[in-house]
């Protein structure tokens, strides 16, 4: 029985920034943000936008095709929770009207978590063939004002239904795992903003690479030439082809940039999206290119702390039927072109406390945080 992923919808912020900006702010070369981080604007969150908002924004469009009756699970993977106890999945349930009878968490574990619910959802629709489990990967990437990280902020979502027979990409069983404890990027409660050390986090993101490649090759006799493209986790786009040429190096095989140049284009103009950035990689490869159907697609997943998953999946025959490219190029187009000064504004204002206060209403999407009262949290479909 071939279980995957059935179908997927993207969601953005109401805002962007152009990389542009930031550079001549900073006195900086825009290559050094279009070159070198393979970056050109970040996605950015209206005051009444979080990431309940454009996953119930992406799942509604999702569900619009399918009947949310036979959904019996939603995982929410995200690493910018809104609350430390109640799970994002909940306020989405409502939202979205699902039945009572529904299990709904959220998992936690920097970007890698939406590759954790997607296999969990594959074990449980193994169990249980009939049903379907919604997947939701939504992030809000925000760094400090003037920090290292800050042209690599960004925003999105990608929602993901699960089921038996899909329609766009069978998950073969078997992943490569690895974890290890290193301090490269981490966001204490306290704190609004991650710490990250650059050099760490790259080094031990690259050492996962291999790691988890190794062990996925040792359980499955797989060959990374059977490996037809590469979907990498992109925190930024350039940092994918870094990965691409160590996996190259380790493996001692050429492996040429077209075996990711499609998967780029959107995460390029989305920003970090965390644990949606793999998923914005795979959306991309399935808009941009015509000729995937049975082609082995190899996914590496990575979060910082750092847990990492090498995985495979093959494109289905006709996935061609099941894909919305123009849903994703209308999010984009959408979005309203920040200056400078009001980028620094919104990001200095950013509602960090659970005190009651109330929203304006900016975003034109179809559902909106209005506020907090008495330190519950507020949506609103409009």
């Amino acid at each position: 029985m071939k279980i995957g992923i059935h179908d997927l919808e993207v969601a953005t912020s109401h805002y962007v920034l152009d990389l542009d900006t930031l550079a001549e702010h900073h006195g900086i070369d825009p290559n050094k943000f279009r070159i070198g981080l393979g970056q050109d604007t970040f996605s950015m969150p209206a005051p009444d936008e979080d990431i309940v908002t454009m996953a119930a924004e992406a799942s509604q469009a999702l569900l619009e095709r399918h009947d949310a009756g036979a959904i019996r699970q939603v995982l929410f993977a995200t690493e910018s929770s809104v609350d430390q106890s109640k799970a994002a999945g909940v306020y989405l349930h409502e939202l979205l009207g699902l039945p009572a009878n529904v299990r709904s968490v959220e998992l936690k574990q920097a970007c890698y978590s939406g590759t954790a619910a997607l296999q969990m959802a594959v074990n449980a629709i193994a169990r249980y063939p009939e049903e379907q489990i919604l997947v939701i990967t939504s992030d809000v990437a925000r760094y400090a004002l003037d920090s290292g990280g800050e042209p690599t902020q960004g925003a999105g979502c990608v929602a993901m239904l699960v089921s038996a027979n899909p329609n766009l990409v069978e998950i073969e069983p078997d992943s490569g795992l690895h974890t290890t404890d290193v301090n490269d990027f981490w966001r204490p409660n306290d704190s609004t903003t991650p710490y990250v050390d650059g050099q760490l986090s790259l080094d031990a993101y690259l050492d996962a690479t291999t790691s988890a490649w190794d062990d996925l090759a040792a359980r499955r006799g797989l060959a990374i030439t059977d490996v037809d493209r590469f979907l990498h986790h992109q925190p930024f786009t350039k940092m994918a082809r870094k990965q691409l040429a160590a996996l190259a190096e380790h493996t001692g095989t050429e492996l040429s940039d077209e075996l990711i140049e499609e998967s780029m284009s959107y995460n390029r103009a989305l920003g970090n999206t965390y644990t949606a950035s793999l998923y914005f990689a795979l959306t991309a490869q399935l808009h941009n290119n015509t000729e995937l159907a049975g082609k082995r697609l190899g996914f590496f997943s990575y979060g910082s702390g750092a847990v990492a998953e090498f995985f495979t999946g093959v494109v289905q025959e006709n996935y061609r039927d099941h894909i919305y490219p123009q849903n994703v190029e209308k999010q984009l187009t959408n979005r309203v072109a920040l200056t400078y000064d009001q980028y620094r504004e919104l990001h200095h204002n950013f509602a960090a406390t659970s005190q009651t206060f109330s929203t304006p209403q900016t975003t034109h999407a179809p559902f909106r945080l209005s506020g907090v009262t008495e330190h519950q949290r507020r949506y609103e479909a409009q």
